[in-house]
């Protein structure tokens, strides 16, 4: 397999995480519609997934230029604070104010010349650290990610005002990127079976249309910038013994001796014509977030671009439907 950086630029809010099993479902739909999009039906490229992925998409990352070279904010290792900072030997009480500090830094920040050899040697910073190395002259822009509220309602048009039922009132979370800021989505794919402009066709009317929710209203519009084959070991440690996840994902059993992340359960919901079906909603499947470090029980894992397994059997309206429980990754060296 071969893996890609594909960088787009936000052109509007978003109303769902660009989360990589999200962002597979997208590109999926794309293929039912037009099966001239991979060469194949997309009941074709399914039908072995769960043995042989086809496409393995990361979730979207940070990216920013400095000194006109790339540099990513990933989000900081799902590892105890004191495994990613050097915090030990420290007095209670200044423990207790440094970690209120440490848990506001949340992005790893990491460029092409710069790989993480150690988390602790890492660059791990928070919103206000990078937007300072963004030279952003508008003092308004304070964070890289802005979440916030949106109202909506529906006006009953026989009473003039909304009201129970399909006109209570509800918000939708929106999510707001700084205007500085390019996001990378990492793809790994089966160059034997398709290539990466087919890739960023599903991914340019993905960005026309709209990604996610609201789409209809506006959301989730972006634009590709670009396109570059790599190899994320290059980003990583030289004597790996565990992987740095990039998406959700779902990981298999008896390979790994220890296991950090944040579980998150993805409610799923299908999308498109699957939407308005008797019964839309998929079976809920526990995942470990991206961020998550799996410790290896041997090397024999660092052979493949990707961990992790796919998911079937999770819904009642389409059988054949699959949750993309593989997940890129980086290859990362930790003290257990």
């Amino acid at each position: 397999m071969k893996t890609y950086e594909i960088t787009i630029k936000p052109i509007s809010g978003f109303g769902t995480p660009l989360k990589g099993d999200t962002i597979f479902g997208h590109i999926c739909w794309q293929a039912a519609h037009d099966d001239s999009l991979f060469g194949a039906s997309l009941a074709e490229f399914l039908s072995e997934y769960t043995s042989k992925p086809f496409l393995i998409t990361s979730s979207a990352y940070l990216k920013f230029f400095e000194n006109n070279k790339p540099v990513y904010a990933f989000k900081r290792p799902d590892m105890p604070l004191d495994a990613v900072f050097n915090i030990k030997g420290k007095d209670k009480k200044t423990l207790i104010k440094e970690r209120k500090l440490l848990k506001n830094k949340k992005w790893m920040l990491v460029c092409k010349d710069n790989s993480i050899q150690s988390f602790k040697a890492a660059e791990i910073v928070d919103d206000a650290e990078v937007v300072n190395r963004l030279n952003v002259n508008d003092l308004h822009i304070k964070t890289l990610v802005e979440k916030f509220s949106q109202p909506h309602n529906t006006i009953n048009r026989l009473t003039g005002t909304t009201g129970e039922g399909k006109f209570t009132p509800f918000s939708v979370e929106q999510i707001v990127f700084n205007s500085q800021i390019e996001l990378a989505i990492f793809v790994s794919i089966d160059d034997s079976r398709i290539n990466i402009a087919q890739v960023e066709t599903a991914l340019a009317r993905i960005g026309e249309f709209g990604f996610g929710k609201d789409a209809s209203t506006g959301l989730g519009r972006f634009k590709l910038c670009g396109t570059q084959e790599i190899k994320l070991a290059d980003i990583g440690s030289r004597n790996p013994n565990a992987c740095y996840t990039l998406a959700p994902c779902v990981p298999e059993k008896d390979k790994y001796t220890a296991m950090f992340f944040t579980p998150f359960v993805r409610f799923g919901k299908h999308g498109d014509t699957l939407a308005k079906s008797s019964n839309p909603f998929k079976n809920p499947v526990v995942m470990a977030d991206e961020g998550a470090i799996f410790v290896v029980k041997d090397s024999t894992v660092f052979r493949k671009p990707y961990i992790g397994s796919a998911v079937a059997n999770i819904s009642k309206a389409e059988h054949k439907t699959v949750c993309q429980g593989y997940s890129l990754y980086i290859p990362v060296k930790v003290e257990v």
